[in-house]
């Protein structure tokens, strides 16, 4: 079915910032398709309209009313929902370009972000590929490929093998046994392409090896279309750290700084910070140049961010690099000052770095503000993180200073059981840490979403956790910390204690804090004890 276009989008927000007319009087673009949906489609559409740039929405039928559709200028239908036969379909997604006569592609992350063969398509198609070339895609993309340009410009990669391991030849599996002895036990066996933890595997003995090169291969071709696998030693206890790199055509290329994602599940990121806490000025500009030397190494050009671990020795490991925008360039964004997605926009049509992004790079090293992320997701932190999609009743995100939330959703919106479940990213800035972690969790006592479960009490927990708070985080910290099945049981006590001490309108001992003795203008509860009783547990 070919894609059909919706005609004349909804006039700008009026709580916009003014634009700087600067910006407006040259646009990079004159109309730009935006591949993707959700929070990020938002940001980027919004990033289009400061530049005086239009923006074309493509959607499936799931989200035919969804936010981006409803604030971009123009949207394309791309067919079912899905994703094989809407969001990472190149063809439909090119023929609705074309259509819609746009002169650049802006990916955003996952879907067709990181695919070098969907950014030869859209130069082929005549458009300009908003991101790295296909080329570096393609050189960093792969984690072989990536492992190997590490170590020949000097960079520390994680010990393991630099070949895909056989999977397919029993002749060879003892080789791949006598590799992984070298290396160390435990191991993981890790796909070559992608991420997400998809195609991985953990290793403790030699004799589980072989099944576990089995089943990882069988993951990743599933998942990335390629089977290949190789091994990497397994650094704990360690940080994660990632430097956020801009490139431009000219070669030059920056480190705007770093983040630390340590807070995550099964390799899933739940909550990032910038600039990595406990990180000496020498850390930063040592890990910062590791990261430069691999991107001019690759040819990057626009943005791309390279991973790595940071064990308790204090070495820097490289892990990766994501050939994209990542979910967390908000938290560099607010202590940087620098809007990443206009620096690429500009980039991509041919423009340096701007005089700005030098600037913050000089003080890359020395970050004077602090910024913490949190993705908040429909999922049960209480029951190992389900997801959990459905119709979003009530809708309440934080404001005030400091306070930046990106999301994709308003209340009556559903969240569909098909894509990625983030529904919000919820940022805060300050200008040292404990004022950052003050701010996070002022702002997340605020926000209050109905109508399904989210991730909101696994966040307010994290934020009031004396480790957390002392910058004592590790990739372990989840499975150290949170007991999810405890904190929902508690959660549930006190709201029930809560819940008859509001009937009675009396105080009773070990309710919520204060107990609400008249109702208030909005649902009968003070804002203090809706925090405690109406978390979205018990539902």
């Amino acid at each position: 079915m070919s894609p059909s276009l919706h005609k004349d989008g909804p006039p700008a927000p009026s709580d916009q910032a003014p634009l700087d007319v600067g910006q407006r009087s040259l646009p990079p673009f004159r109309r730009v398709l935006v591949a993707n949906r959700g929070e990020i489609a938002v940001r980027i559409v919004r990033a289009c309209r400061e530049l005086g740039t239009e923006s074309v929405a493509v959607y499936s039928d799931r989200d035919a009313g969804a936010l981006h559709v409803r604030l971009a200028d123009e949207a394309v239908r791309l067919g079912p929902a899905s994703p094989s036969e809407s969001y990472l379909d190149t063809d439909a997604i090119l023929t609705a370009a074309t259509a819609a006569g746009c002169d650049a592609v802006h990916p955003g992350y996952g879907f067709l972000s990181e695919r070098a063969e969907f950014a030869a398509a859209v130069e082929a198609a005549g458009m300009t590929f908003v991101g790295p070339s296909p080329a570096a895609i393609a050189a960093l993309g792969d984690k072989l490929t990536a492992r190997r340009l590490a170590r020949d410009v000097d960079v520390p990669v994680v010990p393991g093998t630099l070949e895909a391991a056989p999977v397919d030849s029993a002749s060879r599996i003892e080789e791949t046994v006598e590799a992984a002895r070298r290396i160390g036990f435990p191991l993981l066996v890790k796909a070559a392409a992608g991420g997400g933890g998809r195609g991985m595997r953990r290793v403790e003995t030699a004799d589980a090896l072989p099944a576990a090169l089995a089943t990882a291969s069988a993951e990743a071709a599933s998942a990335f279309g390629a089977g290949a696998v190789y091994l990497e030693r397994e650094i704990r206890p360690a940080r994660h750290v990632e430097v956020q790199l801009l490139g431009d055509r000219a070669g030059t290329v920056v480190a705007l700084g770093e983040r630390d994602c340590s807070v995550q599940r099964r390799h899933q990121k739940l909550l990032e910070e910038a600039p990595a806490p406990g990180l000496t000025a020498e850390e930063r500009a040592r890990l910062h140049d590791f990261a430069v030397r691999l991107g001019r190494a690759a040819g990057l050009t626009n943005a791309a961010t390279a991973e790595f671990l940071f064990d308790t020795d204090r070495r820097f490991w490289f892990l990766e690099v994501n050939t994209r925008l990542q979910v967390e360039h908000g938290v560099t964004e607010l202590v940087t000052g620098i809007d990443i997605v206009h620096e690429q926009f500009a980039i991509a049509a041919g423009r340096p770095l701007s005089s700005a992004v030098i600037e913050a790079t000089a003080q890359a090293a020395r970050p004077s503000r602090h910024a913490i992320e949190v993705r908040l997701t429909a999922e049960d932190p209480g029951r190992g993180f389900v997801p959990t999609p459905g119709r979003i009743t009530t809708w309440q995100m934080p404001g005030g200073p400091g306070v930046r939330v990106d999301s994709g959703v308003e209340a009556g919106d559903v969240v569909p059981p098909e894509y990625d479940n983030l529904v919000a990213k919820i940022m805060v800035v300050a200008g040292n840490r404990d004022g950052a972690v003050d701010r996070l969790e002022r702002a997340l006592s605020e926000a209050w979403v109905g109508g399904l479960q989210t991730t909101l009490p696994f966040h307010r927990a994290v934020a009031r956790d004396p480790a957390f708070r002392r910058g004592d985080v590790s990739i372990d910290w989840l499975e150290e910390r949170w007991d999810g099945r405890a904190a929902r049981g508690e959660i549930a006590k006190r709201a029930a204690i809560a819940a008859a001490a509001f009937a009675r309108e009396v105080d009773v001992p070990g309710a919520c804090d204060p107990v609400p003795a008249r109702p208030s203008p909005v649902d009968g509860w003070l804002p203090a004890g809706r925090r405690e009783a109406v978390d979205g547990w018990p539902r």
